[in-house]
Protein backbone atom coordinates (compact mmCIF):
# COMPACT_ATOMS: atom_id res chain seq x y z
CA UNK A 1 0.00 0.00 0.00
CA UNK A 2 2.84 2.45 1.06
CA UNK A 3 4.27 1.34 -2.88
CA UNK A 4 1.33 2.23 -4.56
CA UNK A 5 1.09 5.13 -2.27
CA UNK A 6 4.15 6.66 -3.62
CA UNK A 7 3.81 5.74 -6.84
CA UNK A 8 0.56 7.82 -7.37
CA UNK A 9 2.04 10.72 -5.33
CA UNK A 10 5.23 10.31 -7.96
CA UNK A 11 2.43 10.11 -11.01
CA UNK A 12 0.51 13.54 -9.13
CA UNK A 13 3.75 15.75 -9.12
CA UNK A 14 4.56 14.43 -12.43
CA UNK A 15 1.73 15.71 -13.66
CA UNK A 16 1.78 18.73 -11.88
CA UNK A 17 5.19 19.26 -12.69
CA UNK A 18 4.43 19.38 -17.02
CA UNK A 19 1.23 21.11 -16.22
CA UNK A 20 3.56 23.77 -14.95
CA UNK A 21 6.09 23.89 -17.66
CA UNK A 22 3.07 24.04 -20.23
CA UNK A 23 1.89 27.53 -18.45
CA UNK A 24 5.40 28.39 -18.54
CA UNK A 25 5.73 28.22 -22.47
CA UNK A 26 1.69 29.97 -22.84
CA UNK A 27 1.39 32.34 -20.34
CA UNK A 28 -1.66 34.03 -19.50
CA UNK A 29 -1.40 36.57 -22.41
CA UNK A 30 -1.07 33.37 -24.86
CA UNK A 31 2.53 34.47 -25.97
CA UNK A 32 4.95 31.50 -26.24
CA UNK A 33 8.75 32.70 -26.34
CA UNK A 34 11.73 30.58 -27.57
CA UNK A 35 14.88 32.14 -26.88
CA UNK A 36 17.19 31.81 -30.23
CA UNK A 37 20.53 30.47 -29.84
CA UNK A 38 21.65 32.50 -33.39
CA UNK A 39 21.77 36.48 -33.97
CA UNK A 40 18.65 37.90 -34.94
CA UNK A 41 19.66 37.64 -38.78
CA UNK A 42 21.33 34.26 -38.40
CA UNK A 43 17.98 33.28 -36.73
CA UNK A 44 15.52 34.85 -39.08
CA UNK A 45 17.79 32.82 -42.37
CA UNK A 46 17.41 29.65 -40.45
CA UNK A 47 13.65 30.20 -39.52
CA UNK A 48 12.90 31.04 -43.17
CA UNK A 49 15.06 28.23 -44.36
CA UNK A 50 13.04 25.24 -42.45
CA UNK A 51 9.30 27.07 -43.28
CA UNK A 52 10.57 26.82 -46.90
CA UNK A 53 11.90 23.31 -46.59
CA UNK A 54 8.24 22.30 -45.02
CA UNK A 55 6.64 23.68 -47.84
CA UNK A 56 4.96 26.25 -46.08
CA UNK A 57 3.82 29.46 -47.84
CA UNK A 58 6.27 32.44 -46.89
CA UNK A 59 4.07 35.56 -47.22
CA UNK A 60 6.08 38.43 -46.10
CA UNK A 61 8.63 39.81 -43.47
CA UNK A 62 8.35 42.94 -41.81
CA UNK A 63 11.77 44.91 -40.20
CA UNK A 64 9.88 46.75 -37.37
CA UNK A 65 12.84 48.61 -36.25
CA UNK A 66 13.48 49.90 -39.77
CA UNK A 67 10.05 51.03 -39.69
CA UNK A 68 10.40 52.74 -36.32
CA UNK A 69 13.32 54.16 -37.73
CA UNK A 70 12.23 55.58 -40.55
CA UNK A 71 9.42 57.33 -37.92
CA UNK A 72 12.72 58.82 -35.96
CA UNK A 73 11.70 56.01 -33.21
CA UNK A 74 14.66 53.92 -31.95
CA UNK A 75 13.44 50.32 -31.55
CA UNK A 76 15.76 47.37 -30.77
CA UNK A 77 15.77 44.59 -33.20
CA UNK A 78 12.36 43.45 -34.11
CA UNK A 79 11.40 41.38 -37.19
CA UNK A 80 7.70 39.82 -37.85
CA UNK A 81 8.10 36.87 -40.38
CA UNK A 82 4.09 35.71 -41.87
CA UNK A 83 3.44 32.60 -43.09
CA UNK A 84 0.98 29.48 -43.30
CA UNK A 85 -0.44 26.79 -44.79
CA UNK A 86 -3.46 27.82 -46.30
CA UNK A 87 -4.91 24.41 -46.24
CA UNK A 88 -4.80 24.40 -42.96
CA UNK A 89 -4.91 27.76 -41.82
CA UNK A 90 -8.08 28.86 -43.68
CA UNK A 91 -9.79 25.49 -41.50
CA UNK A 92 -9.31 28.28 -38.37
CA UNK A 93 -11.22 31.19 -40.41
CA UNK A 94 -13.94 28.13 -41.92
CA UNK A 95 -14.94 27.37 -38.27
CA UNK A 96 -14.72 31.33 -37.01
CA UNK A 97 -14.45 34.55 -39.40
CA UNK A 98 -12.68 36.27 -36.23
CA UNK A 99 -10.03 33.30 -36.59
CA UNK A 100 -8.82 35.38 -39.50
CA UNK A 101 -7.21 37.81 -37.12
CA UNK A 102 -4.87 35.18 -35.86
CA UNK A 103 -4.07 33.76 -39.76
CA UNK A 104 -1.42 33.63 -41.35
CA UNK A 105 1.06 32.81 -38.40
CA UNK A 106 3.09 35.38 -36.97
CA UNK A 107 6.55 35.06 -35.39
CA UNK A 108 7.90 38.15 -33.55
CA UNK A 109 12.09 37.36 -33.84
CA UNK A 110 13.32 39.94 -31.64
CA UNK A 111 16.22 41.00 -29.48
CA UNK A 112 15.88 41.98 -26.24
CA UNK A 113 17.65 44.91 -23.76
CA UNK A 114 20.21 42.05 -22.53
CA UNK A 115 21.02 41.53 -26.54
CA UNK A 116 19.44 38.12 -25.94
CA UNK A 117 17.63 36.92 -29.53
CA UNK A 118 13.79 35.69 -28.79
CA UNK A 119 10.61 34.27 -30.85
CA UNK A 120 7.57 34.92 -29.74
CA UNK A 121 4.14 33.66 -31.39
CA UNK A 122 0.15 32.99 -30.37
CA UNK A 123 -0.43 29.79 -28.44
CA UNK A 124 -2.66 27.66 -31.01
CA UNK A 125 -4.73 26.56 -27.72
CA UNK A 126 -4.85 30.16 -26.75
CA UNK A 127 -5.95 30.94 -30.68
CA UNK A 128 -8.82 28.11 -30.37
CA UNK A 129 -9.97 29.25 -26.87
CA UNK A 130 -9.90 33.02 -27.74
CA UNK A 131 -12.51 32.19 -30.70
CA UNK A 132 -14.14 29.68 -29.32
CA UNK A 133 -13.27 26.48 -31.97
CA UNK A 134 -13.85 23.13 -30.81
CA UNK A 135 -14.52 21.93 -33.91
CA UNK A 136 -10.40 21.46 -35.18
CA UNK A 137 -8.74 19.91 -32.34
CA UNK A 138 -6.55 18.29 -35.22
CA UNK A 139 -5.91 20.84 -36.87
CA UNK A 140 -5.04 23.27 -34.12
CA UNK A 141 -2.57 20.52 -33.11
CA UNK A 142 -1.08 20.11 -36.16
CA UNK A 143 -0.36 23.88 -36.25
CA UNK A 144 1.29 23.77 -32.84
CA UNK A 145 3.52 20.89 -33.64
CA UNK A 146 4.59 22.67 -37.00
CA UNK A 147 5.41 26.11 -34.81
CA UNK A 148 7.55 24.05 -32.43
CA UNK A 149 9.26 22.26 -35.08
CA UNK A 150 10.01 25.92 -36.66
CA UNK A 151 11.01 27.24 -33.50
CA UNK A 152 13.23 24.74 -32.42
CA UNK A 153 15.49 25.30 -35.78
CA UNK A 154 16.77 28.35 -33.45
CA UNK A 155 16.11 27.03 -29.52
CA UNK A 156 18.91 27.83 -27.81
CA UNK A 157 19.91 24.52 -25.60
Amino acid sequence: MFTRLIRLCSTFLFASAVTASSLALAGNDGIVRVKSAYRIGEAIERLKKDIGDKGIKFFNEIDQSKLAADAGVKLRPSVLLIFGNPPLGTQFITANANAGLDWPVRLLVYENEKGEVWTAYTDFDWIARRHGIENRKDQFKMASSVITSITSSVKAK
